[in-house]
Parts: C-alpha cells; sequence; structure tokens
C-alpha cells in the first residue's frame, strides 16, 4: 500500500518530463537542426512555435556583443531584408572583400524587416561604415515587422529575459545535436556568422525552386510616402552620398519598377545587375549558384564605387 502513492507520482513526474521533451522537440529550438552552425556563428531563426526569432534580440538587447562590435567596425555596411542575406551570402561577396582589404558586414533580418527597425537599432549601435549598401525592398516602409515590432514596443525586461532564455538554449542544443542529430528535427533554420553577418539556412523540407521574374507594380499610391522615408533615412546616414548604393536583389516578385522610381527620387544610381537563369530555393530567397552568380555580378557593376570611397 505503501508503494503505490510513489509508483503514482514516478508515473506522473515521468510523464510530465515525457510531455515536456515532446513539447521541446516539436516547438522549441530541438524541433530545428543544428548542422548549419557557422565555426563562429549562432542560430539567428529557428521556424518552431516556442522559439522563432533571435536575431532581432540578439542585437538589440546586445546578445551577441562580437557580432555587433564587427557590424560597427565594418567598412562596407549592407542593409536589408531576409533577400539580401541570402542573396549576399556567397563566396564572391567574401572573395571580393579578401581581395579588397576591406571587411563588411551584412546586416539583415527576417520578417521583410526595414528602417522602422533597423534605422533605430543603428542609432544604438553607431556603425563606423564608410559605405552603406541598401537594398530598396520595401526597405523604406513604416510598417514594423512582428519581431521588430515588438521589441520596439516592449517595456521592462521581460522580453529581454525571453531573447536571452533562447541564447542559453542554443548553448545545449548545438553540441547536443551535433553529436546527435536525431536528437534535433528538420525544421527550417538561418544561422547567422558572427564574423560577416553571412547567413546559412538548414532544413525545410524539400527544395522549391522558383524562377526570378519582374513584379507587376503594385502600391503606387504609396510610392511618394516611401520616397519621403527613403530621404530622411539617407539624409541620417553619416557618409557622403556617392558611397550610398543602391540595390535590388532579384526575387520571383522583384519590385523592379518600383525601386528604379526610388532611385530616380532620391537621385542615386540603382546597381541592380540583371543575370539570366536566376532560381531561389524557396518562394523568395535567391539559391546559392544564383546568389554566387548574382552577387559575382554585383561587385563587377558596382565594386569601382565602392573602392572609390574607400579610397577617399
Amino acid at each position: 500500500m505503501v508503494m503505490r502513492p510513489v509508483l503514482y507520482v514516478a508515473i506522473l513526474i515521468a510523464s510530465l518530463i515525457g510531455t515536456y521533451a515532446f513539447k521541446l522537440r516539436t516547438e522549441g529550438i530541438f524541433a530545428c537542426p543544428a548542422t548549419g552552425y557557422p565555426a563562429n556563428g549562432y542560430l539567428g531563426y529557428c521556424e518552431a512555435l516556442a522559439y522563432g526569432d533571435y536575431d532581432h534580440g540578439a542585437f538589440w538587447y546586445e546578445l551577441e556583443p562580437e557580432a555587433a562590435r564587427r557590424m560597427a567596425s565594418a567598412d562596407v555596411l549592407f542593409l536589408g531584408n531576409s533577400r539580401m542575406e541570402f542573396g549576399l551570402s556567397s563566396q564572391a561577396t567574401s572573395d571580393w572583400f579578401a581581395h579588397a582589404g576591406v571587411s563588411h558586414f551584412l546586416f539583415g533580418f527576417s520578417h521583410l524587416e526595414n528602417e522602422t527597425f533597423i534605422a533605430p537599432l543603428l542609432s544604438r549601435l553607431q556603425p563606423h561604415a564608410r559605405v552603406y549598401v541598401i537594398n530598396v525592398d520595401r526597405f523604406f516602409d513604416d510598417e514594423p515587422s512582428a519581431p521588430g515590432g515588438q521589441i520596439l514596443r516592449a517595456s521592462g525586461n521581460e522580453l529581454r529575459r525571453h531573447y536571452h532564455e533562447k541564447a542559453i538554449w542554443q548553448q545545449l542544443q548545438r553540441p547536443l545535436c551535433t553529436r546527435h542529430p536525431g536528437l534535433c528535427g528538420h525544421n527550417l533554420a538561418f544561422y547567422r556568422a558572427r564574423d560577416d553577418g553571412h547567413w546559412e539556412h538548414r532544413g525545410g523540407g524539400p527544395e522549391r525552386p522558383q524562377a526570378v521574374a519582374d513584379a507587376e507594380p503594385s502600391d503606387q499610391a504609396l510610392w511618394g510616402h516611401y520616397d519621403d522615408l527613403a530621404r530622411q533615412f539617407i539624409e541620417r546616414l553619416p557618409v557622403n552620398r556617392d558611397c550610398i548604393i543602391l540595390t535590388l536583389i532579384p526575387s520571383p516578385a522583384t519590385k523592379t519598377a518600383e525601386a528604379r522610381a526610388l532611385a530616380a527620387h532620391l537621385g542615386l544610381e540603382l546597381e541592380a545587375p540583371q543575370v539570366e537563369g536566376l532560381e531561389t530555393f524557396d518562394d523568395t530567397h535567391l539559391n546559392p549558384d544564383s546568389a554566387q552568380r548574382w552577387s559575382a555580378a554585383f561587385f563587377e557593376l558596382a565594386g569601382p564605387r565602392i573602392r572609390q570611397c574607400l579610397a577617399k
């Protein structure tokens, strides 16, 4: 009779542990693989209900001080969304900067992030870049993204603690799932290198390649508003206008007409090479081969301007 309550408690505890482990595996960081971590990098995003974004909070709350230092000291700073990250996270980019002997950092974010979050983040981190390259793919918009808006609206330390807990979970997930891959799932994950901000992706199921193409112009009534936001943002950058380079990473719905109109309004060139046969690995981001070819063409086009600014 004495053993029955003990057995019941043991079963209850085992059940609770099993339930927690199951939720951690299906809804937490263990739903994502650990195969994409750079040697010096971290998990920026895990597509799981209880994890999701880490990258926004990593910079805002200074949870990745080395990445923040590298960004702030970079000679050339790239701004934009995840299309910019995957479009320029290539060997061609690394090779160009290695040959030029200068540093760079890809400072893009997921969730179609825009200047609403990135502008105040730049004010906090105070970069010293001599050249800014901006992917104008609705970068100049005042509609906050989900994670960016949550951070900007947050008060107190609760959200900071939440992001800090995500950082701690990576210290457990990375070694465990590296040694025992079966412990982790295959949900989509993005990893960021602290040295240069490049992204790597893993998981997410089979690729769904799509050809890049121009989209029909949309939201034209708002173009004037986007132009005003762009002018205000660019005026605040602490570099000569000649050293602000606009570009447009292609996708299956490339906003080429909008980007050209914006560049014309600002009186700046749009450095966006046209490369044939590009494809995405999903419905929006360039696959590695296409990113390699497009970024090589970009530096062939914009490289002389970048070098000229760096030589001043």
